[in-house]
């Protein structure tokens, strides 16, 4: 039977390297928010006036819901 130690410290462990990862993490998130932004006001930008007052919103509020407000 083989065993698997998970207890042990990470001393020794470059901080840089979890700065480094938090960074490209934070880039990547970011990114992930614009593309989301972009693809709602996208869509809502497509609907027209009529479809947008059925769902409760008017031409003005796209970029506000896009951007999550």
């Amino acid at each position: 039977m083989a065993a698997f130690d998970t207890t042990r410290s990470t001393y020794g462990a470059a901080p840089v390297a979890g700065q480094i990862t938090g960074f490209f993490t934070a880039m990547i998130a970011t990114f992930v928010a614009w593309n989301d932004a972009r693809v709602t006001r996208n869509t809502l930008s497509g609907l027209t006036d009529r479809e947008l007052d059925d769902i409760g919103l008017v031409r003005g509020d796209i970029d506000d819901v896009a951007n999550g407000r």
